[in-house]
């Protein structure tokens, strides 16, 4: 079953690379079938200029990758952005965070025209909420924020022995049942001590590829 869904991963990631405009500078995100986008960029050397990477992680694959790596500060807007998630819908918002670098991938995603969101037809759902939300947090307003999140109605749970790109924590928030999206990432932005929470909904994709048993589906 795990190649099954490699494979499907794959084809997402390579039907992205479609998307991509010769000669530039992109975003890229983290994650296993971000994983596959890479590979696909080290087999078409010089297709882009640069990269900005949204961790350590894809920095490190990239550079292994024979791809420059560029300073958003240094930049104007990114025509593109690609990356994965844990879950999404099909009014393409976004559940991101199970690899912790939902901060930056958020940044990135702002600052950039067009949001391609690549995943296996697993992650697909109706309601977000299946996969338990991350929410990245400074260390010292964890309990604080965790009160927080549990007055909702959700069980928040740290992320035990990791430490964010940022150095910031994590706490995984399962049992949410997100009806509105757009309106619970403002809500819980709001609360003293995050930094950013895991929803992709105020931005959410503009395009997903989907990678599925037959092909790849665009939506």
């Amino acid at each position: 079953m795990a190649a099954d869904g490699d494979a499907k991963k794959r084809r997402a990631a390579l039907a992205a690379l479609e998307l991509v405009t010769r000669d530039t500078i992109i975003g890229i995100g983290t994650g296993s079938t971000v994983n596959f986008l890479i590979e696909g960029l080290a087999a078409r050397p010089g297709l882009v200029r640069a990269a900005v990477s949204s961790s350590e992680e894809s920095s490190a694959r990239l550079r292994t990758a024979g791809v420059a790596l560029a300073d958003l500060n240094d930049l104007g807007e990114l025509p593109l952005y690609i990356d994965g998630a844990d879950e999404a819908t099909p009014a393409r918002h976004l559940t991101k965070g199970g690899g912790g670098a939902l901060t930056r991938e958020k940044i990135v995603a702002a600052a950039a025209r067009r949001f391609a969101c690549i995943v296996d037809d697993s992650k697909m759902v109706e309601t977000l909420g299946r996969f338990p939300l991350p929410v990245e947090v400074i260390p010292m307003a964890r309990a604080l924020v965790a009160r927080a999140l549990a007055a909702r109605g959700g069980r928040p749970v740290w992320r035990q022995g990791f430490i964010t790109d940022n150095g910031n924590h994590i706490l995984d928030v399962h049992g949410l049942v997100i009806a509105d999206p757009p309106a619970l990432e403002r809500e819980l932005n709001q609360i003293a001590g995050v930094v950013t929470i895991g929803l992709f909904a105020v931005r959410p994709a503009d395009v997903l590829l989907i990678g599925t048993a037959q092909g790849v589906e665009t939506r």
